[in-house]
């Protein structure tokens, strides 16, 4: 059977696309810098020594790990939302799907940050927290001026990578019917009766958009390792 493409709905549809896509955007910028920071100190909680604190983020990072990202999401779109009414006191109709969705990305990256955090922080010779002893820095101090940016340095392709990952996954957010980029352009292909169109052209959006990305990522790999 063949298929007639007609692409004269995608002009008209761009505005709309790119309200969808200033959420995808919305949703990774904070996810990444949630996750980071919170995946950071997951990391420093899962090497220290204090036993408890280490096998609370052992826990939670296997839990995240462990478990679908979209029943993750699922989670939060049927628990978030009932809690923050509850807590501020909002009205029933407060839309809190996009709070929801950036709550359940954010923990759920972070598991994924910590680890790489946690190996970058490894990666590190031990040495260089004795020196910073000798030098007279508490540990946290040695953590936080010696180490972390040693070791961020060398993650900062693997947080990117993630970053890529994270963009791709913000489709999954579609479940909740919340209007990102992807869910935009089924709508908009839905409505017009162009769907098949419409979803490719979405697709192509996202291969240009993280195959750039991932190009800009190997050359600064590249780079990093001729410093």
């Amino acid at each position: 059977m063949n298929y007639d493409f007609d692409w004269s709905s995608i002009p008209g549809a761009l505005p709309f696309l790119w309200d969808g896509m200033k959420i995808s955007l919305e949703i990774t910028v904070t996810a990444v810098i949630f996750g980071i920071v919170w995946g950071t100190l997951l990391a420093m909680l899962r090497l220290s020594p204090v036993k408890p604190l280490a096998w609370f983020a052992a826990g939670y990072v296997n839990l995240f790990r462990s478990i679908p990202l979209v029943m993750v999401l699922l989670w939060f779109f049927l628990i978030v939302p009932q809690l923050l009414r509850s807590f501020f006191n909002l009205d029933p109709n407060t839309d809190v799907r996009l709070t929801s969705a950036m709550i359940g990305f954010a923990l759920f990256e972070s598991a994924y940050y910590s680890e790489i955090i946690r190996a970058g922080i490894q990666s590190v010779p031990k040495g260089q927290v004795a020196a910073a002893s000798a030098l007279g820095m508490s540990y946290s101090q040695a953590m936080r001026l010696v180490v972390l940016p040693q070791a961020f340095r060398n993650m900062v392709p693997l947080l990117l990578t993630q970053a890529i990952v994270l963009f791709q996954d913000t489709s999954l957010v579609y479940m909740s019917a919340l209007a990102d980029f992807f869910g935009a352009a089924y709508k908009v292909g839905d409505r017009d009766g162009r769907l098949v169109e419409l979803l490719l052209f979405a697709g192509a959006v996202y291969f240009v958009l993280c195959f750039t990305l991932s190009q800009v990522v190997r050359r600064l790999q590249k780079r990093m390792a001729t410093v």
